[in-house]
């Protein structure tokens, strides 16, 4: 490689990291001003007019701002609005599920978590720890695999077909000597789960731990998130599940009617 090369490769860090905070400062510019032209733009970051455009077209190609032809200026376009839902339905799930997962840790004394699908891994977005559970791991924050876990299994369950074929279609890493790791077993269990309303673990993430969760469902019926307990294999014993489903599955299902599911 020759050294005008190796120049051009040093600088594209720093000159990729100054295009991201240009087209971000762009997004503040038009937050603040409602509309603005490619000019003015220009002037408000420093830079030339060609600059400007060339950052301009890039977030109209994602969405994030659009022309308002008749002015011949930008404004933010709808890709905003998009991530801005985004974060608000999952803060109005972490507090709209609080009352629940509280009462439910409470009664049945072990951890009960709401998970979301984030690609092909499951989220954890907020927990409550119940008597038994006080020394618990704090799964907040933390991504799971789909396949390993009750919340993971619940969410691909009632996730996209695309999603579902996607993770069948991949290898199943195994965690423990109970992962399922069989295309056709896991599959099995995922339409048993769309059947009964309810999934289960047994020692397939974390030796020793068992768990439960059902589905939480938004406005429109379609699954947003998993609410499951889980806890040590010697409390919560696979002949328990059914009966402690039945109250996993009533907490989700006041977590859905808070959602404005009333289906």
């Amino acid at each position: 490689m020759s050294n005008s090369s190796d120049a051009r490769a040093a600088d594209s860090g720093p000159a990729l990291v100054q295009s991201v905070d240009r087209a971000l400062s762009i997004l503040e510019i038009l937050a603040r001003r409602r509309d603005a032209g490619v000019t003015d733009i220009g002037k408000e970051l420093g830079v030339h007019k060609s600059t400007a455009f060339r950052l301009l077209a890039v977030l109209e190609s994602r969405g994030f701002v659009e022309q308002a032809e008749e002015r011949g200026t930008y404004r933010l376009g709808f890709g905003v609005v998009r991530l801005a839902g985004a974060i608000t339905a999952q803060l109005d799930l972490t507090r709209q599920s609080r009352a629940a997962c509280e009462r439910l840790a409470a009664d049945l004394g072990e951890t009960v978590n709401v998970a979301i699908l984030d690609a092909d891994r499951a989220v954890n977005i907020t927990q409550a720890l119940g008597a038994a559970s006080v020394a618990s791991h704090n799964w907040v924050g933390q991504q799971t695999p789909l396949h390993a876990t009750s919340s993971g299994k619940v969410l691909l369950a009632f996730a996209p077909a695309g999603v579902r074929a996607s993770v069948l279609a991949d290898p199943l890493e195994r965690f423990t000597d109970a992962t399922i790791t069989d295309a056709a077993a896991l599959k099995a269990a995922l339409d048993r789960i769309r059947d009964v309303g309810w999934g289960s673990t047994a020692e397939e993430y974390e030796v020793g731990l068992n768990a439960v969760a059902a589905p939480v469902r938004g406005a429109d019926g379609t699954v947003v998130a998993a609410l499951s307990i889980s806890g040590p294999a010697y409390r919560l014993a696979p002949d328990s599940f059914p009966d402690v489903a039945v109250r996993v599955v009533a907490a989700a299902d006041d977590v859905s009617t808070r959602m404005g599911f009333f289906g």
